[in-house]
């Protein structure tokens, strides 16, 4: 059976949510991101804020010298979460295969679901208008036979259409694309195709394997899969809607202006201990290895780690470790610019420990996720541990933010 893969792109999706909320931006020069004259990228750019220049990831300060008169919009994840999740249970509606890539960017598996939803382009019609009408927001698709090719698609389709790329024409249809319109071709692998003259998608393919397998080694026998259209190598190994578990955990923030005072740097490392701490339990996971990162007013960052006798998910645990690491690590004179904790080596329980210690656990646990409740239905403001309630770390606009709908972690053990 032919695969029916649809990958689907919410159009300028932080910039849309923000227009349903205040209808008067829509059609201005809108940034998304933080104001203009703070330290940060820009997480969205609204079409009219592009045609100057501006994109994501590109500092704020620059993006206000590049469109001085745009809006600029600190953000708002709550909302984005929100609209996702109104996304997700469309999809849902159309295929228990869904995998949300992030909080705008998901894929379906619409093998099989003809006699549901009839052939392949009504199909993505039909999911086309319904997210329109139950959103109020546009997106993208792209139909395809792979993954890969469906999500060039969408790219392609941008703004607000449906591009079906028919079986058989996968090739010729990426063979005129630069190859940097291939996912998981980076401006490395790029710049080293064209030392080979390779620019378009159809020069790579009109390489030899064995060539290309000398050259790049494994990589090279993907970015030749790729070239043909098939899902070759990272970014589309397994299955649409297997949730893989994360690697490691982390939350950092960069200060608006650079600070060396003490008080305030630890009580913003157990706010982020907090924030650590509430996903290593989304998850289900535990933490053996903690660490901190430190970058300094000139851009030097250092890290420091330590392995715990057992693997943790709770906040005063990890706060106290990356606390005792800082102390170690900071001079108490150097200007700090940013500051983060990372959560590595993850497990999927504590390991074996005594009978006190672990009902002494167990209790701690049911706390923070009674916590954790909390602030699901309040927001995160609504209860901190002591230590952490003097700073307020705001939560980055960014397509991967944790919490989004469909991208689940596993449930949790009773």
């Amino acid at each position: 059976m032919t695969r029916r893969i649809c990958h689907l792109d919410m159009d300028a999706f932080f910039v849309s949510v923000e227009e349903l909320y205040d209808p008067s931006l829509k059609g201005k020069p809108v940034i998304v991101g933080g104001r203009p004259n703070q330290r940060g990228v820009v997480s969205a750019a609204s079409y009219a804020a592009r045609k100057f220049g501006v994109h994501s990831a590109m500092p704020l300060r620059q993006a206000a010298k590049l469109c001085p008169h745009a809006i600029f919009v600190e953000g708002h994840m709550d909302r984005y979460r929100e609209y996702s999740g109104k996304v997700y249970a469309v999809l849902e509606r159309f295929t228990p295969q869904v995998e949300m890539a992030s909080i705008d960017e998901a894929y379906l598996d619409l093998t099989g679901t003809e006699r549901l939803h009839g052939p392949l382009l009504e199909a993505a019609h039909k999911l086309h208008e319904t997210i329109g009408r139950e959103t109020g927001l546009n997106c993208s698709l792209g139909l395809a036979t792979s993954r890969l090719v469906a999500k060039v698609a969408s790219d392609q389709a941008k703004p607000n259409g449906v591009l079906w790329v028919m079986p058989g024409q996968e090739a010729p249809f990426l063979a005129p694309l630069d190859v940097r319109r291939i996912p998981g071709i980076g401006k490395v692998a790029a710049s080293a195709l064209q030392d080979l003259g390779i620019r378009k998608v159809g020069d790579l393919a009109n390489l030899e394997e064995a060539f290309l397998r000398q050259r790049f080694g494994k990589w090279g026998l993907a970015m030749a899969g790729k070239s043909r259209g098939e899902d070759a190598g990272g970014w589309f190994d397994g299955e649409i809607g297997e949730h893989e578990q994360p690697k490691s955990i982390s939350h950092e923030t960069t200060f608006s202006e650079d600070i060396a005072d003490r008080e305030r740097l630890e009580a913003t490392l157990w706010r982020l201990a907090e924030m650590v701490g509430a996903r290593l339990r989304q998850h289900s996971l535990y933490a053996r290895v903690i660490q901190l990162k430190l970058r300094n007013a000139d851009f030097e960052t250092i890290t420091r780690a330590e392995s715990l006798d057992a693997a943790t998910q709770l906040d005063n645990e990890i706060a106290e470790t990356v606390t005792a690491l800082f102390r170690k690590a900071w001079n108490g004179k150097t200007l700090v610019r940013l500051i983060g904790v990372h959560a590595g080596a993850l497990e999927e329980s504590e390991g074996q420990m005594s009978l006190l210690e672990e009902t002494h656990k167990q209790r701690l646990r049911g706390a923070f996720r009674a916590v954790d409740h909390l602030r699901d239905k309040y927001g995160d403001k609504v209860i901190s541990l002591a230590k952490g309630m003097a700073v307020n770390v705001r939560e980055y606009v960014h397509e991967n933010a944790p919490g989004i709908p469909g991208k689940g972690p596993k449930p949790p053990k009773e």
